[in-house]
């Protein structure tokens, strides 16, 4: 009997377990398919600026990872973002379309797989930048570790850094604490366009990865300070939809603003998390889904519980 109760005991927590990290992110499908390469279309945003889209978790067959940035420029190409392992060819293949020039730049909006995950492709002649805390996220990830190492970024910063002059310039902004620790807002001057990775990833409740230094308290506070600081954009490249505008990340601000508010009113009355979720109002929020709703209530009841 004592045998069975244990049995049944770690059953339930390694299914608890998945179920966890099912909430935290998607699991990496094997690899490129016709229906993932079909989603990952380059698609002209302005000029030299292009977007290889990305996708949401559904349908699973379709995942590749975030939308991807192309910027072409006088000494060669800049990405944004390489999706998950095994699609550096794709992302090649893609940029191939619309130029020959060298790639020279990679630039990671954050330490996920599926915005890091092909970077090793490129090699260690391109330069890669990033937040000086998504650097030491990705120096936890088995992908940037032992002989991998070699890829990890060569080029820090930790609040703005100018990449590039005129009609190349690229501007790399951090605000503050959000989907991680280290996320960079990448702004491309000349074209009035912001690729702003999962800080903005879709019209659902954001993904707070804790474990990375995320924090859904502070969301809402750092896009206030984006809005406020970030002048003359009108286009938005998220990370995981459709090209968006400037009022659209307004917006998803006042969404996550909302969240935190009914979020810790429900808990300070004592709520469940299922409770909470259930009775939240975001009718005004016209298309959005609430598929991500209940675990990102739950990372904020966990986050305001350690206060």
């Amino acid at each position: 009997m004592r045998r069975t109760i244990v049995l049944g005991t770690l059953i339930a927590l390694g299914g608890l377990s998945l179920a966890v990290s099912a909430f935290q992110a998607p699991a990496p499908p094997p690899g490129p398919n016709p229906t993932s390469l079909a989603a990952t279309k380059i698609e002209k945003i302005k000029d030299n600026l292009y977007m290889i889209t990305g996708s949401t978790t559904t349908p699973r067959e379709a995942f590749a990872g975030g939308n991807t940035g192309v910027f072409i420029t006088d000494a060669g190409v800049v990405v944004v973002d390489t999706k998950l392992p095994g699609w550096g060819q794709v992302l090649l293949d893609r940029i191939r379309t619309v130029t020959d020039k060298p790639i020279t730049t990679i630039i990671n909006t954050h330490t996920h797989g599926d915005h890091t995950g092909s970077n090793e492709f490129f090699g260690t002649t391109v330069e890669t930048v990033v937040h000086e805390k998504t650097k030491a996220n990705m120096e936890r990830m088995p992908a940037f570790q032992g002989a991998k190492a070699v890829f990890l970024p060569k080029r820090t910063y930790k609040d703005k850094l100018t990449l590039g002059s005129g009609k190349d310039q690229i501007d790399l902004y951090h605000f503050g604490r959000g989907h991680t620790d280290g996320d960079t807002f990448v702004v491309f001057t000349a074209l009035r366009t912001m690729h702003a990775g999962d800080m903005f990833p879709w019209k659902d409740a954001p993904f707070i990865d804790r474990t990375n230094g995320g924090s859904g308290v502070e969301w809402p506070r750092t896009l206030a300070k984006v809005i406020g600081g970030v002048k003359n954009v009108d286009a938005v490249i998220g990370g995981h939809q459709p090209l968006a505008t400037w009022n659209d990340l307004r917006q998803y601000q006042r969404y996550t603003a909302d969240l935190l508010k009914q979020t810790a009113a429900a808990m300070k009355a004592g709520k469940s998390v299922d409770d909470a979720t259930a009775s939240f109002n975001f009718t005004k929020y016209h298309g959005f889904e609430a598929t991500r709703l209940k675990a990102a209530v739950q990372a904020i009841y966990d986050e305001l519980g350690k206060k």
